[in-house]
């Protein structure tokens, strides 16, 4: 649905993207994640036709970003992290009016603001005057106004920029209802964001890619060896246990966790392409302990991120 190749955009001597590929598939979330300034918002403006790129190519819902700009205007909902609402109209007014703008048909235009509406919780405020709503409330109608004629891309910059965590919350969960009608790319720096909401996260750092992949790939292939959480009751001491885990043959290291309801629990680690987890588990039984747990460790996306991201800097600094 959205597939972008070598894309460039640079500015006099500034290269805010560079060389970037990815895709999307039809009715996916994807996090489009990085720090402020690594080029998700200038990669946004280009797939909404609202900047050219330098080179490269991007097609969003099957039509080229360049040479079909209307056709790719008329499949997205955008919705950048200010949203465009014009505050001295009425909700209502306003989501008549960006249908109108956006094709939606004269027959059907009241039904689809009242639909929308109802779809992102602003029913209740239709007849307000958007200067009036609070900030989230304002960003339920930019993203009402995003879906207002049912595109088929969704293209969301820092969607919940600036709000308070119930709104954080409540929207985060919208965006999660639209999947599946509409393919989503949220653009974010917040870590937070993407496992609450997507299923595939493209990481870019200076303009660059460094990732796509899901969560979950990202954080075995960036760990490259098995490792686990063993959870031990009725056993000793702490440093019995640790020592009967460090015996057991593929294991590189034992590192003890927080106990919890008076469980002992170690995060072990394997030498590469060993699986540990059957010899962990006999280890335990047969030295007369009670495994209580025994399941994959993986890296959180925020230490993904921050291994990539530092790499990628690293990689820059020794270029220079």
């Amino acid at each position: 649905m959205i597939k972008v190749e070598g894309l460039t955009k640079r500015y006099a001597r500034t290269v805010a993207v560079d060389n970037v590929s990815f895709e999307v598939a039809k009715g996916q979330i994807v996090g489009f994640l990085g720090p402020n300034g690594a080029g998700k918002t200038t990669t946004m403006r280009v797939l909404t036709c609202f900047l050219p790129a330098t080179d490269g190519r991007a097609e969003v819902a099957g039509f080229d970003v360049t040479t079909q700009s209307m056709d790719v205007k008329r499949r997205i909902g955008y919705l950048p992290e200010t949203p465009p609402v014009y505050p001295d109209m009425e909700v209502a007014e306003y989501l008549e009016f960006v249908g109108r703008l956006k094709g939606v048909p004269k027959a059907n235009i009241k039904q689809r603001v009242d639909e929308v509406a109802e779809r992102c919780q602003v029913a209740d405020v239709k007849e307000k005057l958007i200067g009036k709503l609070s900030k989230g409330y304002r960003q339920r109608v930019g993203l009402a106004q995003a879906i207002i004629h049912n595109p088929d891309v969704l293209i969301l910059d820092e969607p919940t920029s600036g709000l308070d965590p119930k709104q954080i919350i409540e929207t985060r969960n919208l965006i999660k209802s639209l999947a599946g009608d509409h393919t989503i790319i949220l653009s974010t720096h917040i870590l937070q964001e993407v496992e609450a909401v997507c299923e595939r996260v493209v990481i870019i750092a200076k303009g660059k890619i460094v990732a796509a992949d899901t969560v979950d790939n990202l954080t075995h292939r960036l760990r490259g060896s098995e490792a686990v959480i063993v959870e031990v009751g009725g056993a000793g001491s702490s440093d019995d246990v640790q020592r009967r885990l460090e015996q057991v043959a593929g294991v590189s290291r034992v590192m003890g966790r927080e106990a919890r309801n008076q469980k002992l629990r170690f995060e072990v680690e394997g030498l590469q392409g060993r699986h540990i987890r059957p010899d962990l588990a006999k280890a335990v039984v047969d030295s007369g302990w009670e495994l209580h747990e025994l399941h994959a460790a993986a890296y959180s996306l925020e230490e993904v991120f921050i291994e990539l991201t530092s790499a990628q800097k690293k990689e820059e600094g020794g270029a220079q």
